[in-house]
């Protein structure tokens, strides 16, 4: 059987193609939080630790672009010395996923439109599988194929609070979590459909990105709807603003 040749060096529609969507989803989250600022929800007069998550994540929105813009007008020379970066700012990047997540819990119980325990265990372990993708593209980094794949779908996640802010969200309540998690999977799709048109199959490094999704996602609303998962959100906002709300999800008054 003849091997597909996927992402060779010289297939500049592919490069295209990925430095594209690399634009697409940078934008989608970026107006994202744009959209939410104009709407009076969010302001630039939150304390520290929201403009510290800010400007590492928006670092490596750009660092992103840049690697993608970087392989496109050939320099990979840059690429390569660039991407070393992200050894650094991938742990930064997952630490203050962490931080923000307690941060947004303890201070007002997160969006009402997501379960506490739910935002509590997801939302850091779908930063983790972002850092794991992340780290498994690096450690294949000599695939063009499976590393810029992996890498797409990677930043493919970090798309979900960004489209969730001017996407009516709530409307999925109680199942808007899962709404947010699978929306993100669109970008993915994209790409296996670019593959399926160009080579004739899919390339399977789309898959196990979903799939790794899927399979976190899954694991950790079992933790967070056990009596354990339960518990643990109950103490873990005790004493906090994050204490008044519903654990559960709710549509808030208007």
């Amino acid at each position: 059987m003849a091997t597909v040749p996927y992402s060779t060096d010289t297939d500049r529609g592919e490069t295209r193609f990925f430095f594209t969507m690399a634009c697409v989803m940078a934008v989608t989250i970026v107006a994202g939080f744009l959209f939410n600022i104009l709407a009076g929800r969010s302001s630039f007069g939150m304390p520290l630790v929201v403009h510290v998550h800010a400007w590492i994540m928006m670092s490596w929105i750009g660092l992103y672009l840049a690697q993608n813009y970087f392989v496109a007008s050939d320099n990979i020379g840059l690429h390569r010395k660039l991407g070393w970066l992200s050894a650094l700012w991938v742990p930064a990047m997952v630490a203050m996923g962490f931080v923000i997540t307690s941060y947004s819990l303890r201070s007002g119980g997160a969006p009402p439109f997501f379960g506490e325990n739910e935002f509590l265990f997801g939302n850091p372990m779908e930063l983790v599988t972002v850092g794991v993708l992340i780290g498994w593209a690096v450690a294949v980094r000599k695939n063009t194929g499976w590393h810029r794949r992996l890498m797409y779908c990677s930043f493919a996640l970090l798309t979900g609070p960004g489209i969730s802010r001017f996407v009516p969200v709530i409307l999925f309540e109680p199942y808007s979590w899962w709404f947010a998690i699978g929306i993100t999977t669109i970008f993915p799709i994209i790409g296996m459909m670019a593959d399926k048109r160009r080579y004739g199959r899919v390339h399977p490094a789309w898959l196990c990105g979903i799939g790794l999704l899927v399979a976190v996602e899954v694991s950790a609303m079992l933790v967070a709807y056990s009596s354990f998962g339960v518990e643990f959100t109950k103490q873990f906002v005790a004493g906090t603003p994050g204490a008044v709300r519903s654990m559960a999800a709710f549509i808030p008054p208007v």
